[in-house]
């Protein structure tokens, strides 16, 4: 029997999603095993560059991507479109069905991993005898606040009001502060309901999980263990971490980074703020307004890093309180595109990171045992935050509990606690502690080997069974 594996990925079209699925594929191409990674046109080309020695082991797949009138032209991932055309984009990537089927009986895989986006998909799988399984790219408790499969797909577990959101759901019997404030519930709220793309995500999720032979997810019983077991009660199927993923710091000699070196090479050690909310957070421009007066106000250096919100034409351009840039000059730099996140966050003039709390960004801060400064704003990033704080790696910036406000004072205050003031040397102390179990390569190769053994032994047994 050739044991070399041929496993299809299809993540959601999300860059953050997309991603993770990319790294995980290098991961399988390097034992040994052949990929398919699927996608639309437009995001296989923006791809990073597959490494030469894996060239051979991974194909990339363009599917078209069907045209849904409210969508722009060229929009095939959510950095392409504003947040409110979310729900058109979802029905478009629903009519990638026939078209994935196709390719599907054409190539015959032993396994595909999907997202939590495809309700349609496991059914597919199972006919052609495919072994499905999704890959959760976020962490345990974010899936567990979700709830059963069943809850998921009928809404049998009665939480419809932002209440019900507000605590801790009741399967779960251990301590934790992982609940939602109202301004962030009102997202979840909204998650359980049916739109325009006909589903609502609670219940695309619910029908992947029910339909997939294995759940694998980016987590590690290292950091928050309770939470794995809690998955596999609630799914009845194995829950397999394939550990946090740790990305490596890459060489380079981009200007870009050269320039961005420079300006860290002339601040003193610890002494930056790194303030980056992501590519999918839009803030207001209220919200825009306060954090760089805050930080501003804080005295403290900063590098932020400020793009254009998703969704926003060429003609864009980011508006900063007036005179702000002139008024930071040399202790802060506001950097327009794209910068190196590992790079900036290993240098040693960074000593904490101001993040919107996305689980990448919350590994990558950890790996470098920096203190997170938490100012979440939508799906998981509010829970995340609560868990920071919980586990004293950091602070949430206060908010209004009703309208997720926040003030220049509050932004201040906060900064100050975690870089400067003696309180905060508590969470300086335990970032430094996490640094060892997010940044160690071998504990996470371990989790690796563990999962690709998973897909191993379980595809050859399922093969067996239908040969008999």
């Amino acid at each position: 029997m050739d044991s070399k594996l041929h496993v299809v990925m299809f993540p959601w079209l999300a860059f953050g999603h997309i991603i993770p699925f990319f790294e995980l594929s290098k991961f399988i191409a390097r034992k040994g095993h052949k990929i398919s990674f699927v996608s639309t046109p437009r995001n296989i080309d923006r791809l990073p560059k597959i490494p030469s020695h894996l060239a051979t082991s991974i194909t990339l797949v363009k599917i078209p991507f069907p045209k849904v009138g409210q969508l722009p032209e060229s929009a095939e991932a959510t950095m392409d479109i504003k947040n409110e055309d979310m729900s058109y984009l979802k029905k478009a990537f629903d009519g990638m069905e026939t078209e994935l089927t196709r390719f599907l009986e054409d190539s015959a895989p032993d396994w595909i991993l999907y997202d939590f986006a495809p309700h349609w998909l496991p059914p597919v799988a199972a006919r052609l005898g495919i072994s499905p399984a999704m890959f959760f790219i976020i962490n345990a408790w974010f899936l567990a606040f979700l709830g059963a499969t069943d809850s998921m797909i009928n809404g049998s577990d009665g939480r419809k009001r932002a209440e019900d959101f507000m605590i801790p759901p009741k399967w779960v019997q251990f301590e934790t502060k992982a609940a939602y404030r109202r301004y962030e519930a009102n997202w979840i709220v909204a998650a359980t309901r049916q739109n325009e793309s006909g589903f609502s995500d609670f219940y695309r999720t619910g029908k992947v999980i029910e339909g997939s032979e294995a759940i694998f997810i980016r987590h590690c019983n290292e950091f928050e263990p309770d939470w794995l077991k809690l998955l596999e009660e609630l799914y009845h199927k194995p829950v397999i971490p394939v550990g946090l993923m740790p990305p490596q710091v890459e060489e380079d000699d981009s200007q870009s980074w050269v320039s961005i070196k420079t300006w860290l090479d002339n601040q003193n050690k610890d002494s930056v703020v790194y303030v980056a909310l992501g590519s999918e957070v839009t803030p207001s421009q209220d919200q825009l307004n306060e954090l760089a007066l805050g930080l501003e106000l804080s005295g403290v250096s900063f590098f932020w890093v400020l793009r254009k919100p998703s969704g926003s034409g060429e003609s864009y351009s980011v508006v900063l309180p007036d005179g702000f840039e002139e008024r930071v000059k040399g202790r802060g730099m506001v950097w327009k595109s794209w910068a190196p996140q590992l790079k900036i966050l290993s240098h040693e003039s960074v000593g904490a990171f101001l993040t919107h709390c996305g689980w990448s960004s919350f590994i990558e801060g950890l790996i470098f045992g920096l203190p997170l400064i938490a100012l979440p704003f939508l799906v998981d990033q509010g829970l995340n935050a609560r868990i920071i704080a919980d586990k004293q790696v950091g602070i949430e910036i206060p908010k209004n509990d009703e309208d997720g406000s926040y003030t220049r004072n509050s932004v201040s205050n906060s900064v100050k606690l975690v870089t400067m003031e003696n309180e905060g040397k508590k969470f300086r102390d335990r970032a430094k502690e996490m640094s060892p179990i997010f940044g160690d390569t071998n504990l996470h190769d371990g989790y690796m080997d563990n999962f690709i053994s998973f897909l191993e032994n379980h595809r050859i047994m399922s093969r067996a069974a239908t040969s008999e």
